[in-house]
């Protein structure tokens, strides 16, 4: 006679995050699928709760690094500051234990402009940019009143007062630049800082005017008179001829004096 043994069935639970199986041998392949599946939710769920946000440390170290590249460039005495914005929104960078602020190339240094941030140690290794401006005050040429296309600049309508040089593409006129004279290329409003974008380029003489012709390199340097054979404005070439009849091409850069470049 056959003698019949008692069978303990066996039930297996398997946890990962918050998620529960009971694991069977008779249904193993499903039971790797689910928890395949189990897993990929429970990460999920972790990146999206450890997300990324600067602390005051990589904030800090963000802005000393565009400080002090502001400072290189600009003019002595300058106080230079700066602001941090916030990551773009959309972003969702995975938490990181070690960060480290980079200053990315072909960026300006003033301005509206932005640091690197690359995280160096982390699940996921990644790079994003923080928004930053920076201001570099320090005194200017600004317009006391309204002044349109066309005024004569004189120097009782300016006065020098402390100006953020990186409002701008280009540069303030400051204190030793030589503004009487100039003529407006644009309207100017009360306040305003003036730049060499807002200011006609000057003519240094007209055509037919006798003019200095002076060249030099290395090791050498020559002047000549000669005849101016169009108008020197200040950045555009010119042409000139000698006293021998040569023509030359130079560039006006001063008062009847004309610069040849070897």
């Amino acid at each position: 006679m056959a003698t019949l043994v008692p069978v303990k069935k066996c039930h297996h639970r398997v946890e990962v995050g918050a998620c529960s199986i009971g694991r069977r041998p008779a249904a193993s392949w499903l039971v790797q699928a689910a928890l395949t599946a189990c897993a990929a939710v429970a990460a999920g769920a972790c990146l999206a709760q450890a997300s990324f946000e600067p602390d005051a440390a990589t904030t800090e170290a963000a802005l000393a690094l565009v400080r002090q590249s502001a400072s290189a460039l600009a003019p002595v005495g300058a106080r230079i500051t700066a602001t941090v914005g916030t990551l773009d929104a959309r972003l969702r960078l995975v938490a990181c234990a070690r960060v480290e602020p980079y200053l990315v190339a072909g960026l300006p240094s003033w301005g509206a402009t932005r640091v690197g941030l690359r995280c160096l140690s982390g699940p996921v290794l990644w790079r994003a940019f923080l928004p930053v401006r920076v201001q570099v005050l320090a005194p200017a040429w600004t317009s006391r009143a309204a002044l349109p296309t066309g005024a004569v600049v004189a120097t009782d309508q300016w006065e020098l007062t402390e100006t953020d040089w990186a409002a701008a593409a280009t540069p303030p006129l400051a204190a030793l630049s030589p503004i009487a004279g100039r003529i407006l290329a644009r309207p100017v409003q009360p306040g305003q800082a003036l730049r060499e974008a807002d200011l006609q380029a000057r003519r240094w003489f007209a055509n037919g005017q006798a003019v200095r012709i002076v060249a030099a390199g290395p090791g050498f340097s020559i002047q000549a008179d000669g005849l101016a054979l169009g108008h020197g404005i200040e950045g555009q070439p010119v042409r000139v001829r000698t006293e021998g009849g040569r023509i030359l091409t130079g560039q006006a850069v001063g008062e009847s004096l004309v610069e040849v470049r070897p």
